[in-house]
Parts: structure tokens; sequence; C-alpha cells
């Protein structure tokens, strides 16, 4: 790392330690030439794949987007935004693990999906009802239904598939 102060190309790392939770490592660092000090922060940068719109447009994933498409599934539901956090985490972690650059926005409402059947079975039907665009009183029953007897998903670029 080249130094702030003279730009010696050379600097040595006097301490590091892990902050953020194990997120971000902090390194005290010291020229080699001029012997002043700074501090250096390093993470990782992992970049969240584009999203592929049903009319094929593609927009950044957009975290602030599904955190408010599952909290207004949640409206009024004794969840705590302590769960509502570790979902959005989950879900950021399983668009990342695959690896792709893109993601199709259908593989994206299943993950959500799968998430509110596990966080609560209300919000998961209310979000089905809209992402699936429930026409009458039958679908609702048929997804209850479908609910009741199905397993949960994992995600996975090509869509969520039942874990056997």
């Amino acid at each position: 790392m080249r130094c702030p102060f003279c730009s010696h190309p050379d600097t040595k790392v006097i301490d590091s330690r892990l902050i953020a939770d194990g997120e971000q490592t902090r390194r005290r660092r010291e020229c080699i030439d001029c012997g002043e000090r700074f501090t250096t922060f390093e993470s990782a940068e992992l970049l969240m794949p584009r999203i592929v719109k049903q009319d094929g447009t593609r927009e950044p994933f957009n975290e602030d987007k599904l955190r408010s498409g599952i909290q207004r599934s949640l409206e009024k539901r004794p969840v705590s935004v302590e769960a509502v956090e570790a979902a959005v985490s989950r879900i950021k972690h399983e668009l990342r693990t695959t690896g792709e650059r893109e993601i199709d926005s259908r593989v994206l409402g299943e993950c959500v999906m799968n998430e509110l059947r596990q966080l609560d079975q209300v919000a998961y039907v209310r979000f089905a009802s809209v992402y699936r665009s429930f026409q009458d009183i039958s679908e609702f029953q048929a997804e209850i239904e479908r609910m009741e007897l199905s397993q949960p998903v994992a995600c996975n670029p090509t869509g969520c598939k039942g874990k056997s």
C-alpha cells in the first residue's frame, strides 16, 4: 500500500483487527520510508446481481425495495424487525452465492416467498396474492392448500426448488 504522506510504495502492517462483526479488517500501517502511521479498512466487495424484470428491463438490486415489499406483507403481523433483517440478509446471501451477474425477478420473488413462508403464513399468502396476481378466492384457497402440503424451498439461479 502506498504511503498517503510521502507516496512511498511500501508500508508494513503493524496490527490487524476484525471489526463490524468480522465483516471488515482494520489495519494499522507504518511507512517504511518516512515512519508515519495510518489506518486502512479492508472489506470484501460483493456485488449483487442485476434483476431482470418480466418485461426484459434490467435494474440494480435494491435492498430497500426488497425490505419494503417484505414489510408491506408483514404489516400488522407479530414479526420482529430482527427477523425481517435476518430474512433480507439470507435473501441477499442466496443471490450473491449464485455467482450470477443477472437474476430473473421471478427467482427473487420465489426467494422472498420462501422467507415469508417461514416468517409468517399470513404474510406469505398476502405476498403470493400480489406476486401471482390472484383473481378470486379460489386462488387463495389453492395457495393455502399448496402451502399446507409443500416443503420449504431453496433459492437458486434457475428458480427455487423444493428441498428433499
